[in-house]
């Protein structure tokens, strides 16, 4: 009886072993739930549309450069200094900005434009620092660069600023004009009226808003020129957000007016005319965003 005793003692030890065995191979070999992504799905969603616009290698290819593209870069490119290079870059996207050829929102690239003007992403990366402090692009962290959005405050405030230095501007060009000048800015309207008429509208976008600029460089003044083209450049993205389409042929019949007072030597009409222009500019603005036209 003993000896039964010890073998059932043992048998039922077993038993437990066994069934704590089993549990275990159960436990391994219990599903463990993750997401399963199918190739369908996998499909579906590289199909899914973007809301963001991207900068592609088409739209790219648009910049102005004049350096040859990555994997043909003369020796002169290629030792070029990278302030240069990053100069180009920032003129290059700020050129295209003006020309509303990107469009506010859109996604820079770093490998894209590096590729297109064959230099490093760090060269990129400088390029887009400059531009965030110029206030035209925006710096996101985990998401990268993007054209800056500006709000209908800003551009309100933007064109405030304008009317506060292109008065005095005006009124210090009319006493020192000469007729070297008044023959560039006479150049500039017929170049802006061909435009308007033949309705090229990166050309003629970019010659409505280099006029000021025109006047600034005029002067002499290269902190006035700098300054003016920065507030020219962000004019350009705020105009293509808010301003009403259809103004281009009002504007610049207000710059030929603008010039012909500057030529009598009349600085209060020129201010006033001036003046008047802006703000006209500004009132057009709206809330709602529009499509370039």
């Amino acid at each position: 009886m003993h000896g039964v005793k010890n073998v059932g003692t043992e048998l039922s030890g077993l038993a437990h072993i066994g069934s704590r065995r089993q549990g275990a191979e159960e436990w391994r070999l219990r599903p463990v739930h993750k997401s399963v992504y199918t190739l369908t799905t996998m499909s579906a969603l590289r199909k899914t549309p973007r809301k963001t616009p991207r900068l592609s290698k088409v739209d790219a290819a648009a910049l102005p450069t004049t350096l040859p593209r990555s994997g043909q870069r003369t020796s002169e490119a290629a030792n070029a200094d990278d302030t240069s290079v990053t100069d180009l870059i920032v003129q290059s996207i700020t050129q295209s900005i003006v020309e509303h050829r990107l469009l506010p929102g859109t996604k820079l690239v770093e490998q894209t434009i590096g590729d297109r003007f064959g230099v490093s992403r760090t060269i990129v990366r400088q390029a887009f620092f400059r531009l965030q402090q110029l206030k035209l692009v925006t710096l996101e962290p985990s998401r990268g660069a993007f054209v800056a959005q500006p709000s209908i405050d800003e551009a309100r405030e933007v064109f405030s600023v304008r009317r506060m230095i292109e008065g005095q501007m005006l009124r210090e060009l009319v006493t020192r004009l000469t007729a070297p000048d008044l023959k560039r800015l006479k150049a500039h309207i017929r170049a802006e009226r061909q435009a308007v008429i033949r309705l090229e509208v990166a050309k003629r976008t970019k010659l409505l808003f280099d006029f000021h600029v025109l006047l600034a460089k005029i002067l002499g003044n290269q902190v006035l020129a700098d300054l003016m083209t920065e507030l020219v450049s962000r004019c350009s993205l705020i105009s293509l957000m808010y301003q009403s389409s259809g103004h281009a042929h009002e504007s610049h019949t207000e710059h030929a007016d603008i010039v012909a007072a500057i030529e009598a030597g009349d600085a209060d009409l020129a201010c006033h005319l001036m003046d008047t222009h802006l703000q006209s500019v500004a009132l057009q603005l709206t809330e709602h965003r529009r499509v370039p036209a």
